[in-house]
């Protein structure tokens, strides 16, 4: 039925919006995936490949998907809270027996789309409900933690404190303590990766980590632990969570941990993890229950609930000793694949007499190298030698074979013998 309206001309309400800029990792792999060269390297997305360079599947995964019985799965929804028996397996794994048996109570807990859901749910809730001046990350850190929380809790104001010292090429923990000594405020929150550190692979020694709980404890912050690479650093699983355990042992500190298990159990696409808040060990009404709810509520309304597969997979491994032990031998091929590549890279650069001193790239430990390459190397790695890392400098390690990696070191000798010229 005609209203009497004259049509306006045809316009879109949209015609105003650029695109945004192509940029980051993933704009990087396309250029590298139309490279024409056979001798490119892809040192650009942090995602575990064997020494032929190609995905690899841990040997616990593909046992734990015969036992499941993958062609009979069914594909109905998870609780809203995630699944129960991947949750209580998980939260132990990453707070240890101790802890869990002492304070699982005191910890609410929620599964989410992987290590980025939980870093957006964490943040959105905090800006909900406990409104933090500042979150405090480290610089540099992976990128996307910047969007996140720009995204998801735009009232809170975006914060550095120095994590890597350019000049040394190590961590920065004297700059670390001196910033948030004299700027954290109170009800802060701060945002640290618990092992092999993104993008730096530099990680705290016990020492450290013992006095920044300190002073986390001192300025009252709350602790945001970013979980993503358990097991994955050392080789050990309770090796990589020394840090959060530690910090549990504040009763005053309240945090989280957000858990991801795309690198330790290659499960990438499948996108499994879990968001963990610790109260404070020292009050009288626990709100485990009350975080919980709200978790689920921020959950909902933005994804409903998790995905299943992924952590049917996780859990049928965290449940078997058997298969525990099968995991813990492919965490030994993978970090130590990766600390052979670091040493193999390391002795060639050395061989070559390649100007500069190169041992942090063996003292850094991870998926990642922070390799002190400048933004001038990097280019004329990708335009002359088809060798393809982030603009930072930092190079995914995982995409150094016995094949390719004296090519590598020979490409960065001959772009940084430059300097010298």
């Amino acid at each position: 039925m005609a209203i009497g309206i004259t049509p306006q001309p045809e316009a879109s309400r949209f015609a105003q919006l650029k695109p945004t800029p192509s940029e980051g990792p993933f704009a990087l792999v396309s250029e590298y995936q139309i490279d024409s060269s056979p001798r490119k390297i892809d040192l650009i997305i942090g995602a575990y490949r064997d020494d032929n360079g190609q995905p690899w599947q841990l040997q616990a995964v593909t046992e734990a998907k015969k036992r499941l019985k993958v062609e009979f799965l069914d594909h109905e929804y998870l609780p809203l809270r995630g699944c129960p028996e991947f949750l209580q397996a998980a939260q132990r794994l990453v707070f240890g027996n101790k802890i869990t048996n002492k304070d699982a109570g005191l910890i609410a807990s929620i599964q989410t789309v992987s290590g980025t859901g939980a870093n957006s749910l964490i943040a959105s809730f905090l800006q909900r409900h406990t409104q933090p001046t500042n979150i405090w990350l480290p610089d540099p850190t992976w990128s996307n933690h910047i969007d996140i929380w720009r995204e998801n809790a735009p009232s809170v104001n975006l914060k550095s404190y120095p994590y890597y010292s350019n000049s040394t090429k190590s961590f920065d923990f004297s700059g670390m303590m001196r910033e948030l000594v004299t700027k954290a405020q109170n009800n802060d929150a701060i945002l640290l990766h618990v092992c092999a550190h993104n993008p730096t692979g530099l990680d705290p020694s016990k020492e450290q980590w013992r006095e920044i709980a300190q002073l986390c404890e001192a300025k009252n912050l709350f602790v945001i632990f970013d979980l993503a690479y358990q097991g994955f650093a050392s080789g050990d699983l309770n090796t990589d969570a020394w840090a959060v355990r530690h910090f549990c042992t504040y009763p005053r500190i309240e945090m989280a941990v957000c858990q991801s298990f795309s690198k330790n159990l290659g499960l990438y696409g499948e996108r499994t993890g879990a968001l963990y808040v610790l109260v404070s060990r020292e009050v009288s009404v626990l709100p485990t229950a009350a975080i919980e709810n709200h978790l689920v509520d921020l959950h909902r309304a933005n994804v409903s609930m998790a995905p299943r597969f992924g952590c049917r997979v996780a859990t049928e491994i965290l449940r078997s000793d058997e298969l525990h032990r099968v995991w813990h031998g492919d965490l030994l091929v993978m970090s130590g694949r990766i600390k052979d590549m670091r040493k193999a890279l390391y002795e060639e650069l050395v061989r070559l007499g390649t100007p500069g001193r190169w041992e942090h790239i063996v003292e850094q430990t991870g998926m990642f190298s922070y390799t002190g390459l400048t933004l001038e190397e990097v280019e004329a790695l990708k335009r002359e030698f088809h060798v393809y890392l982030l603009p930072s400098g930092r190079a995914s390690i995982c995409g150094l074979t016995t094949r390719n990696v004296k090519y590598a070191a020979e490409a960065i000798h001959r772009v940084v013998s430059r300097r010298v010229l």
